[in-house]
């Protein structure tokens, strides 16, 4: 049970309902045994006897117990349901407050589909069981002790007799819970991975049918269902095994009973009112201990759950405010940064080469900084870090002076917008989109920031306009128009630090070149990071930093990186190849000396 007391403080505080679910059972369970008493009375005592003055008001008696006994269990279903629906909800509201807590490294990991399924299937597991499974476990203790009380009182020895059999069955009990909770594990992983596969194949489905991978993505899935088939099959096998065998060990008392029961009546020693009344208080025992099988099935199914509920739960944010975290005030941030001597790696391994190394940079709030170099050179995780989606593992960043570490999270991402390559839209309008970062501007705000973006104009041709809604991560819109909306939601937000990675990729030359203008005018004062592979998009910076594998190999601005030998003169060799002019005059030396150019 430890997994449940772990997720005590999520159902503990409705007890009340707990225990009214378990008690209401309790008592209609209770009212149950009575009716094998009532067919005692009825054979001994007016049925044998020939008295039937009575079978009317006994009739009556067990329509009022009915009665009684229905208000119980109602009270045992609302009791249950209010508590697994609560339940549920907090687990549900945790998960998710822990899955916008989590660091970005989390995510690098994880699976969407494996955690869609842990915030459904799972916690609907737990909320049966802890709704009504763990009151139905609790019943059949009860009922085995209130049946046991009576048929002692009845006649000791038969109930001595019927009952030696329990032992054998909790131990068979015992053993199905150890054999199937594995089998239940594995099936809940199985679902997960399930889910993935659904997951990331509707989310590519374009991929996959421009490049005709449905066979391909069909045999993936197959290969996920197969596996969780065979856990199916599995479990079926436990099942076939252990359940007639629970069933065969319940049914023994019953034939002894009888067997016993019916020879003490031919000799006269036992009445068959008795018989009667040991035979239906024993048939009420045994029919729950049939089907201990499903409730201990559902026990472990919802315990499977709970370790996977408990796992999210758990899981540990990397990235994380200090006890004394600075709150900044964001008419004091001027947006002077400074990296000394950054270096990180994403794992602790110190065989693999280091993301960024010995990195410096110092910009002075206002200034336009553009970070230039191959995939893996270092770009990306430079700005990941300036905005802790991870930690620095040496050297430091500073914001005015204060360590970022030393920031309140939340107060240094006010301060920061971020337009990424791949840009997300979510699945409501384009206003709600561009004002996600500042919910209360202004519907005057909203449209100044899209024509800054150069987005108003497209916006402006769609059906509803502004209140268009864009599809599933932004399907309907082309990649530069996703492009330009996000550029707006950053530029609405009035931030203090900029950063546009690759974030105009998407883009034609001429609307590149107006959003730049744009973004000048709206940031003056306020620092810019360009993360770009187009030299037309970094040429303004007033420094460039050119990174490979990790390590700044160049540094300084586009007229002085021209003329140097290097990896950004060769980039803008290929750029501006069909432009020979103008590659001829940035490329002459400074000396007057001239220079020929290699071609192809």
């Amino acid at each position: 049970m430890d997994i449940f007391r772990a997720l005590k403080t999520y159902y503990w505080q409705d007890k009340g309902f707990l225990w009214g679910s378990v008690a209401g059972l309790a008592i209609a369970t209770a009212l149950g045994l009575v009716y094998p008493l009532l067919l005692k009375s009825l054979i001994d005592d007016m049925i044998l006897p020939g008295k039937y003055s009575g079978v009317l008001g006994l009739s009556l008696s067990a329509v009022g117990i009915i009665f009684v006994k229905a208000g119980f269990q109602y009270v045992h279903g609302f009791s249950g349901g209010r508590l697994g629906n609560k339940l549920a909800y907090r687990l549900r509201n945790a998960c998710y407050e822990k899955l916008q807590k989590l660091s970005f490294s989390y995510y690098d990991t994880a699976k969407t589909g494996d955690l869609m399924s842990r915030l459904t299937a799972d916690i609907e597991g737990i909320r049966q069981f802890i709704g009504f499974g763990f009151a139905q476990l609790l019943n059949t203790g009860f009922l085995l002790v209130f049946g046991f009380t009576m048929m002692f009182f009845i006649d000791w020895k038969i109930t001595l007799m019927t009952f030696a059999i329990l032992p054998v069955l909790g131990f068979v009990a015992i053993r199905f819970e150890q054999n199937i909770h594995p089998v239940f594990r594995s099936i809940r992983s199985a679902v997960g991975r399930l889910t993935v596969r659904v997951q990331e194949n509707i989310t590519g489905v374009r991929t996959v049918k421009s490049f005709a991978r449905e066979p391909f993505e069909i045999n993936k899935f197959v290969k996920e269902n197969v596996d969780y088939r065979d856990n199916h099959l599995q479990l079926a096998g436990v099942w076939a095994k252990y359940f007639p065998m629970i069933e065969f060990i319940a049914n023994i008392s019953v034939a002894a009973l009888l067997l016993v029961g019916g020879w003490r009546v031919i000799d006269g020693s036992l009445s068959l009112g008795d018989l009667v009344a040991l035979s239906g208080m024993l048939g009420l025992i045994v029919a729950p201990l049939w089907t201990l099988g499903f409730q201990i099935n559902a026990y472990t199914q919802s315990k499977a759950s709970g370790e996977r509920l408990l796992e999210l739960l758990n899981q540990p944010v990397a990235v994380k405010n200090t006890p004394n975290s600075l709150v900044l005030d964001d008419e004091a941030v001027k947006g002077h940064l400074r990296y000394e001597d950054v270096s990180f790696r994403y794992t602790n391994r110190d065989d693999l080469p280091s993301a960024l190394l010995g990195f410096n940079l110092d910009a002075p709030a206002g200034s336009m900084i553009g970070l230039l170099g191959g995939t893996g050179s270092g770009k990306t995780t430079a700005i990941g870090l300036l905005f802790r989606a991870y930690d620095v593992g040496e050297g430091s960043i500073t914001l005015d002076g204060v360590d970022v570490r030393n920031i309140e999270i939340e107060t240094l991402r006010r301060e920061i917008a971020i337009v990424f390559q791949e840009s997300f839209l979510f699945s409501t309008t384009i206003k709600e989109n561009i004002s996600y970062g500042r919910p209360d501007a202004t519907t005057e705000e909203i449209e100044e920031a899209a024509r800054l973006a150069q987005a108003d104009g497209f916006i402006r041709e769609l059906p509803l306009g502004y209140d268009t809604i864009v599809g599933e991560r932004g399907m309907g819109l082309s990649g530069g128009q996703k492009q330009r909306i996000a550029i707006a939601r950053a530029l609405l937000s009035k931030p203090k630090i900029l950063i546009l990675d690759d974030a105009t990729s998407a883009l034609d030359m001429e609307t590149e070149h107006e959003i730049q203008l744009a973004i000048r005018k709206v940031m003056s004062g306020r620092t810019v990071f360009v993360i770009a592979h187009r030299i037309s998009t970094l040429r303004r910076a007033n420094e460039i930093l050119v990174l490979d594998r990790g390590h700044t190999i160049q540094r300084g601005t586009h007229d002085k990186l021209v003329r140097q030998p290097g990896l950004y003169r060769e980039t803008y060799r290929i750029q501006y190849a069909d432009r020979p002019e103008e590659l001829n005059e940035r490329l002459e030396p400074s000396d007057g000396s001239s220079e020929r150019l290699v071609s192809g």
